[in-house]
C-alpha cells in the first residue's frame, strides 16, 4: 500500500470512560492527555463539556496544558431540533471549552431521526449543517461523527449520504463514519466507504469502530484501505460494551505492516498501554497483541528451539519495536532449549546436554504433571535449578509448624495463630504469631522465627497471593496451587506451592519466596 498520512484520534478520555470498570478523575485525564501528546497522537478528545461537571472542570484545567503535538477536542452533539443553534446551551459549552477542535455527532440512521429524535429528516440535516457552520464561524476545526452511519446506510443510502453532505457543506474538516453498534463486517465497511468517497470526492473521511463483533481493528484497516485518513479509537480498546477500536493494535499495524508512519517513537507503545491501565486501576490484558505480557512468549520446546536460532521464525515483528520483549516459558511442554535460555537469564547457565540440564528438565515435567506451574513462578524455578547445580544450601530446617483458628459465639473477634519451629545452623527457634488469617499468621511467624538469624528479611514483603483449584472433581479434597509474589521494593519474584492442603501449599510458596531472597544474598 502506498504510504499516506493517517491521523490518530484518541477518545480514551471520553468514549473509553464509558466502558465498565474504566474510570478517570480529572487529574487522571490530564496525566493521560500529556502522555498521549508525548507519544504522538494527533487528536485527543477530552470529553463532553455539557455532560457533567467533571468534564467542564477538565477543560478549564486543560487550558494550561502545554501540548506539543496533539490538538485537544471537545465532544458534543448537534443543536436540538427546532432550536436556533445560537440558543442551544450545549453548543455554547463547546465553544466555552476553548479547544481548537470540536467534534460533534449527528444522526445518520433515519430510524434514529424519526423514532428517537422524533423529528424530520429535513430538520435533522439542518441540525447538522447549522451546528457545523456555527462552530466553524467561531474559528473551530470541526470533525463530524456520523453516528450509526453503516446501519443507516444499509437502511437508506440516500439519507445517510445526505447527512454527510450537510456536514461537508457546513465546513467539517473530516467526516467520520461510525460503526456505533459494532456489527458491520470489513467487506461492508470497505464497500460503504468507497461509496462515500465516490459521492464526496476529495472530502477527508475517518472511521470510528466498536468491537462488538471482535472486528473493530479489522474494520478500521478496511476503512483505511478504502481511503479513510483518520482513525478514532482508545488505548487498550477501552469503551462501552465490548470496547472501541484498540489503538495499541492499530498503530503498529499501520506503521510496521502497512508502512504508514503515524507516531515518532513506536517503542513507547507498551509503556503507554501499561500507563493507562495503571492510572485507571485496571489489570493489564496479558494476551493483548503487540503489548501484552505473552505477546512474544514461547512455551513449546520446538518453538523455543526455533526462535533461539531465528527469532522471526515464530515472531511476526521485533518485540522491541513496540517496547516489548521476548519471553521464554518453562512448563511440561518445554524442551531443553527452554531450560537453557531460562537458566541463562537467571545467571545460572547450564550446558546443553549436561546431566544437570536434563535433570532440571525431567524435574520440571514431573512437578508440572503433579500440578505445579512455573510460568509465573520464576523464583521457584530458580531454586530448582540451584538445587540441581549443587550450589544450594538450605537457609533453615523446618521442625514443625501449626495453625489454629478460633471462632467465638459471644461476639469476640476470631483469633488466628501460627506456631513455627525451625533451626538455623543447629540453633532452634520457636515462635507464635497472630494474624488476620491462616496465611498471614504463617507468614508473620516464619519471618519472626528467621529475623534473629537473617535481619535482612525485614526488607521484603508479600505483595500478591493467588489460589487456584487444579482439578475440581475431588471437591474440597482437590489439589490446590498457590502462587505468591514477594518484593524487596525493587524486584518481584513469584513462587509456587501445590498440595491437597491449602495451608501446606501456601507454606511451600511462602518459604520459597523468602528462601530465594536469602539464597541470592548469600550467593
Amino acid at each position: 500500500m502506498t504510504a499516506k498520512s493517517i491521523f490518530l484520534y484518541d477518545t480514551t478520555l471520553r468514549d473509553g470512560t464509558q466502558g465498565e470498570g474504566f474510570q478517570l478523575s480529572g487529574l487522571d485525564k490530564l496525566r493521560i492527555a500529556e502522555r498521549l501528546d508525548d507519544f504522538g497522537v494527533h487528536y485527543i478528545e477530552g470529553g463532553w463539556p455539557g455532560s457533567n461537571p467533571k468534564d467542564i472542570e477538565f477543560f478549564q484545567a486543560a487550558k494550561k496544558l502545554n501540548l506539543k503535538h496533539a490538538k485537544l477536542a471537545a465532544f458534543g452533539s448537534t443543536r436540538r431540533a427546532d432550536t436556533a443553534v445560537e440558543n442551544d446551551p450545549q453548543v455554547q459549552l463547546l465553544l466555552d471549552a476553548e479547544t481548537p477542535v470540536v467534534t460533534i455527532f449527528g444522526k445518520s440512521w433515519e430510524m434514529q431521526v424519526t423514532e428517537v429524535l422524533r423529528t424530520t429528516v429535513e430538520e435533522n440535516r439542518a441540525m447538522i449543517h447549522d451546528t457545523v457552520a456555527h462552530l466553524v464561524k467561531h474559528g473551530r476545526e470541526v470533525i463530524y461523527d456520523a453516528e450509526h452511519f453503516f446501519d443507516g446506510y444499509k437502511d437508506s443510502p440516500t439519507h445517510a449520504l445526505d447527512t454527510l453532505v450537510a456536514a461537508a457543506e457546513g465546513g467539517a474538516s473530516c467526516l467520520v463514519l461510525c460503526d456505533t453498534n459494532g456489527g458491520t463486517l470489513p467487506s461492508e465497511i470497505m464497500k460503504i466507504c468507497l461509496a462515500v468517497t465516490a459521492r464526496l470526492p476529495g472530502t477527508p473521511i475517518g472511521i470510528h469502530t466498536h468491537n462488538d463483533s471482535e472486528l473493530a481493528v479489522a474494520n478500521a484497516m478496511a476503512a483505511v484501505a478504502a481511503g479513510a485518513i483518520q482513525i478514532q479509537g482508545t488505548i487498550n480498546g477501552y469503551g462501552e460494551r465490548t470496547g472501541n477500536c484498540n489503538l495499541t493494535s492499530v498503530i503498529p499495524i499501520l506503521q510496521l505492516k502497512m508502512g504508514i508512519p503515524v507516531v515518532p517513537h513506536l517503542g513507547k507503545l507498551r509503556d503507554l498501554s501499561y500507563y493507562v491501565d495503571e492510572v485507571s486501576n485496571n489489570p493489564h490484558f496479558a494476551r493483548a497483541p503487540f503489548v501484552g505480557r505473552t505477546a512474544f512468549a514461547h512455551k513449546g520446546g520446538m518453538h523455543v528451539n526455533a526462535v533461539q536460532k531465528i527469532a522471526r521464525s515464530y515472531e511476526h515483528i521485533e518485540p522491541t519495536s513496540v517496547g516489548n520483549e521476548q519471553t521464554i516459558l518453562v512448563s511440561e511442554l518445554s524442551g531443553q532449549a527452554n531450560i537453557l535460555i531460562k537458566a541463562d537469564e537467571l545467571g545460572l547457565p547450564l550446558e546443553k546436554g549436561s546431566p544437570q540440564a536434563m535433570a532440571v528438565l525431567k524435574r520440571v515435567k514431573e512437578l508440572e504433571n503433579s500440578g505445579y506451574s512455573y510460568e509465573a513462578a520464576g523464583g521457584s524455578l530458580e531454586l530448582l535449578i540451584r538445587r540441581e547445580l549443587g550450589n544450594y544450601k538450605p537457609s533453615f530446617v523446618l521442625n514443625e509448624y501449626h495453625t489454629s483458628f478460633r471462632q467465638y459465639s459471644d461476639g469476640h473477634p476470631p483469633v488466628c495463630e501460627a506456631t513455627v519451629k525451625l533451626s538455623v545452623d543447629g540453633t532452634t527457634e520457636l515462635v507464635i504469631a497472630a494474624g488476620r488469617g491462616v496465611v498471614n499468621s504463617l507468614d508473620l511467624a516464619l519471618r519472626k522465627a528467621l529475623l534473629p538469624f537473617y535481619p535482612e528479611i525485614s526488607e521484603i514483603s508479600l505483595v500478591d497471593y493467588k489460589v487456584r483449584i487444579i482439578e475440581g472433581h475431588d471437591a474440597t479434597a482437590s489439589k490446590t496451587r498457590v502462587l505468591v509474589v514477594t518484593s524487596d521494593g525493587h524486584n518481584d519474584w513469584g513462587t509456587v506451592g501445590v498440595s491437597e492442603n491449602i495451608i501446606e501449599a501456601s507454606w511451600l510458596a511462602l518459604v520459597d519466596g523468602i528462601d530465594l531472597f536469602l539464597q541470592r544474598r548469600n550467593a
